[in-house]
């Protein structure tokens, strides 16, 4: 174990007084560690997680999980069926990387170019893990435990894709749980949000069409570019202007092409957009006005729009009832210090939303720590300096069998 872990683990006893870890979790730790490199060391995309998929079926079989393979095509769900409980409870972890050159130095960095762990993936599916042996080996609780490994959140909608796959029809919960780690936040605190917690995320690609020409007589041609620049500043207004100011509301052009020579106006520019909001009003506002305000503001400028819209990733909503209880089983375990204080919704996105549009449950995080805890930067997630803090890994995996336990108590 690294020093940098011993001195985070040894700062959280300190603070807690006594290791919050469970005893059978700490004694397991540096082999989780472990896995959580190897997995780092080997990262795959979206939908080609085969080797990561093999490696924690592998285990699941090995620690008694009846495991099911190909939802979303390479997720994997382990099943642990104990007593006569008729209650259900589904935990997940997300399993791909993204395509990011890896700049961290770690002797466990990537192996793989152009793509990384750089969103922590590798360290929830540990944490997962490590909660799925512990549970298995102390069998303290009282009914179905469903572990749901899913490929493909960066982006691609894996957990639509597993849905859509018969998840929930061939493994039905009363409630589903994930989590993410969060840099900026100490080690060892969860946080919780019950309502709106992440944005909507829909991406937008708009073709404008003009008419090329040489640049030394533009009233010959129809110029895309000048009225691309129009769009682009148009589109401010209507988070300003059309979107209730109590609300949030986000659209960003990430990307503007076209033309390739300074005197030369181009027959066509193509725009890329996010959008983003809580609420699904609001969302279905913006994909109106920006419909109209674009072709509009084109045929003003004598050109024509064509807006592509892709509805892709719903807001993520935590079921009040089951934050309130997950919040509850951090409070009574750590106390009011392990709890994240004035926590604010994030303007990001979890494809953990269809989960939670199928099924009550809620999606937390944990803190990844602060400050340069890994001589990286202690920077943000998508980050080519990132790492998951291996701090987080025995904290976060108690936690998972905490709340499996008061889940699945046994009654009486």
């Amino acid at each position: 174990m690294s020093q940098a872990i011993e001195r985070d683990n040894e700062q959280h006893q300190h603070t807690a007084g006594t290791d919050p870890v469970l005893p059978g979790i700490r004694a397991i730790e540096a082999e989780m560690v472990a896995l959580r490199r190897h997995i780092h060391a080997h990262p795959e995309l979206a939908f080609e997680e085969f080797a990561t998929a093999d490696l924690v079926a592998a285990r699941l079989a090995e620690w008694g999980y009846a495991v099911h393979r190909g939802l979303g095509g390479t997720g994997v769900v382990g099943t642990l069926r104990l007593g006569s409980s008729p209650r259900a409870l589904g935990l997940r972890a997300d399993m791909d990387a993204l395509p990011i050159h890896e700049e961290t130095g770690l002797p466990y960095a990537s192996t793989h170019a152009g793509k990384m762990h750089a969103c922590g993936h590798d360290g929830h599916t540990a944490i997962l893990l490590a909660a799925a042996r512990h549970l298995a080996q102390e069998r303290n609780f009282d009914g179905t435990l469903h572990l749901v490994f899913q490929p493909a959140e960066e982006g691609l909608g894996g957990g639509r894709k597993m849905i859509e796959d018969g998840l929930f029809e061939q493994f039905p919960c009363d409630a589903i749980f994930a989590l993410h780690n969060m840099p900026g936040h100490p080690v060892g605190t969860f946080g919780f949000m019950g309502g709106p917690f992440m944005a909507s995320s829909d991406s937008v690609t708009i073709t404008v069409k003009g008419r090329g020409g040489h640049g030394s007589a533009p009233h010959l041609a129809a110029d895309p570019v000048v009225a691309a620049a129009h769009i682009v500043l148009a589109l401010q207004t209507i988070v300003s202007r059309n979107v209730d100011p109590r609300e949030m509301a986000v659209i960003s052009v990430g990307a503007i092409h076209g033309g390739d020579a300074p005197n030369v106006i181009p027959g066509s520019v193509l725009m890329r957009l996010t959008v983003r909001a809580y609420r699904p009003e609001i969302r279905a506002l913006l994909r109106e006005r920006i419909t109209a305000l674009v072709q509009a503001q084109a045929a003003t400028l004598g050109v024509q729009a064509e807006v592509d819209y892709h509805w892709r990733y719903p807001a993520l909503v935590n079921d009040v009832a089951s934050t309130d209880f997950a919040r509850q089983v951090a409070l009574d375990w750590l106390g009011e210090d392990g709890l994240m204080p004035d926590l604010q919704p994030l303007t990001g996105s979890e494809d953990f939303s269809f989960m939670l549009e199928q099924c009550p449950g809620s999606y937390l995080i944990v803190g990844n720590g602060v400050g340069d805890t890994h001589g990286t930067g202690g920077c943000m997630v998508h980050n080519p300096g990132y790492d998951f803090n291996d701090a987080c890994l025995p904290l976060a995996s108690t936690y998972w069998v905490k709340l499996t336990e008061r889940f699945l108590a046994h009654e009486g």
